[in-house]
């Protein structure tokens, strides 16, 4: 265990006035402006709690996985904060920028913030003289036949009494101040739910943005195979009714028609439920809210600078959240060892009391103060197992800070071997898809020249969807993966982005002005304006960021052109007229 001492008289430039050295010799005489003067100044104290100092890990240094989304060299620079910016998507920029102005839970989290501000403050109060102020007045009588009145006796009494009193407990163990230091500590874990908080919010907007493109882009491809399906339907046909096809064949080429109707059917309502997720996430009603549909599914391109492990303790908000919590821990070690030294308070009171109103006669005068000295002697082992519980909530939240580090490492290194791998497999399977295409055309010119059978056809055509879609899909997850890497990466987010000790308190000792809300501080504001919130927050009809709902990604996105070109080059165009509608009229 290591005492610290504060001796103020070995410190230059630190002023200890005479009432206050009278006030810790002679505790028992202590006046008012003597326990102001004590509490304004640090007076000197033991600090009970442990040196702290944050884990050192001994981590590599460099990652095992790689990725494309990562430069090959290492790099100190940051990954910038509106990170969502990289994919060229302006209607994605929209949807967050609305998502961080209006979340509710973004906005609770906020407001989770400012109450641990007034938390430390509460506690901080506490190592203040406290300061009281009375005033009463009365009048009784009794009745006339009062028992055991004497005779004679005034049958009224006028009372009226004006009183203070001041208290003030030293914190010579420090106890006080280590329960104000871990409020501040938890204020700061609070900032850091905060940055947490707005890059998992960041992150799943762009997420179910990936997820919704990539069944649009999956939607294209059905309407464009039924468009394909009625056209084989109608060769099918016409070879029937020349006796050159079996009613089988027709059967064949409905069967496969009718089955991918009812999954593009299935598929429009599972894009509808992605829509929904995103405009519960930017506070707007899901009836109000619509994503216009596109074809292409955009492919990112861009290098994000190689973040070495050892700084990625640095740049992630749950890292710095359970380091905060550490510190806490740490402070409440020093809070149970002080139960065992004893508590000091001094008590100073009084005022003026009459029977009139002749009250501010010296006579009427009354006054009270003393001092009070305790110290428990035998609680069965209370305080040994609160001190040993603390110990144990310390290694506790150390060992939760080293599964947080090695989590953040493990999802840094799915997300770089994720994104390797799906990039291999996205090329591949478009080469895939080109031979399935060509296979599918070279079956459809020998069917209709009679060297091949429908079965041949059908197997070439579900080939030719079944290897798109899986296209489409690989694609959509390396989207997702990416905005997965970006956020094991921490976002953008850095350390520095915490608010220091001495801002955490909200307001003045002496304001009582402006006490709405407190001043931000580390970037994290509140809206205190009733009016102003509801008509910011409660229009859940209207976006609280204007945004475009849809631009042409064309002009600025890059494309995967494989998911938009026609299945069948020679198709007559006039045979796909239908495919704006959801389930194309075919025949039967």
């Amino acid at each position: 265990m290591t005492l610290i001492m504060i001796d103020l008289r070995r410190k230059k430039g630190t002023h200890i006035s005479h009432f206050c050295r009278l006030g810790v010799r002679f505790g028992s005489f202590l006046l008012l402006a003597s326990l102001a003067a004590c509490a304004s100044i640090p007076f000197p104290a033991f600090d009970l709690s442990p040196e702290y100092k944050a884990p050192e890990f001994v981590v590599p240094d460099s990652w095992e996985g790689t990725s494309d989304f990562v430069k090959a060299n290492p790099s100190d620079d940051a990954l910038r904060p509106d990170w969502w910016t990289l994919y060229n998507d302006p209607i994605l920029n929209g949807l967050i920028e609305q998502g961080i102005a209006a979340n509710p839970d973004l906005q609770a989290t906020a407001e989770r913030f400012v109450q641990a501000r007034n938390a430390m403050m509460k506690a901080r109060s506490r190592y203040f003289p406290q300061l009281g102020f009375g005033f009463g007045g009365s009048n009784n009588r009794q009745s006339d036949h009062t028992l055991f009145r004497a005779p004679g006796e005034p049958d009224s009494d006028t009372q009226v009494m004006m009183d203070g009193i001041a208290t003030w407990e030293p914190d010579f163990w420090s106890k006080l101040r280590n329960a104000a230091q871990a409020k501040i500590y938890r204020a700061e874990e609070r900032a850091a739910d905060y940055g947490l908080a707005r890059l998992i919010l960041q992150a799943e907007i762009a997420s179910n943005y990936f997820a919704l493109r990539g069944l649009d882009a999956q939607i294209a491809i059905y309407r464009q195979s039924i468009g394909l399906y009625n056209y084989s339907l109608d060769v099918v046909v016409t070879q029937f009714e020349g006796a050159i096809a079996s009613n089988l064949d027709v059967a064949r080429a409905q069967s496969l028609l009718f089955a991918t109707e009812s999954k593009l059917a299935l598929m429009h309502g599972d894009r509808k439920v992605a829509e929904q997720s995103i405009a519960i996430l930017l506070n707007l009603a899901p009836a109000s809210f619509k994503i216009e549909p596109v074809d292409e599914l955009l492919t990112a391109h861009f290098s994000l600078p190689q973040t070495i492990p050892s700084t990625l303790l640095e740049r992630r908000p749950d890292i710095a959240a359970m380091e905060r919590r550490m510190a806490q821990a740490n402070r409440t070690i020093g809070i149970a060892r002080a139960a065992f030294f004893p508590d000091v308070a001094f008590r100073l009171g009084g005022g003026l009391e009459d029977s009139g109103l002749n009250l501010l006669s010296l006579a009427n005068s009354f006054w009270a103060y003393g001092s009070s000295f305790s110290i428990p002697i035998f609680q069965g082992g209370y305080r040994r197992a609160q001190l040993q519980q603390t110990w144990s909530v310390y290694r506790e939240t150390e060992n939760i800070y080293r599964s947080t580090v090695l989590n953040a490492f493990r999802e840094v290194e799915n997300n770089l071997t994720q994104t390797y791998w799906m990039d291999i497999a996205a090329k591949r399977q478009d080469a895939a898809v080109g031979a399935a295409r060509t296979t599918q055309n070279l079956t459809m010119d020998l069917y209709k020249g009679g060297l091949a059978t429908s079965l041949e056809l059908i197997y070439a055509q579900l080939g030719t969807l079944t290897a798109s879609i899986d296209s489409v899909q690989i694609k959509t997850n390396l989207l997702k993966a990416s905005v997965a890497l970006i956020r094991a990466l921490g976002g953008g987010w850095n350390r520095d982005q915490l608010p220091a000790d001495n801002q955490i308190q909200p307001f003045g000792i002496l304001q009582y002005s402006g006490l709405d809300k407190p001043t931000p501080v580390g970037g994290i504001d509140v809206n205190a304006d009733p009016v102003d919130r509801n008509n910011k927050n409660n229009n859940l009809m209207k976006p609280l960021v204007p945004w475009v709902p849809l631009v042409d990604p064309g002009a600025s996105n890059n494309k995967n052109n494989n998911l938009t070109k026609p299945l069948i080059p020679n198709v007559d165009p006039g045979s796909l007229s239908d495919l704006s509608s959801i389930l194309p009229v075919t025949r039967h």
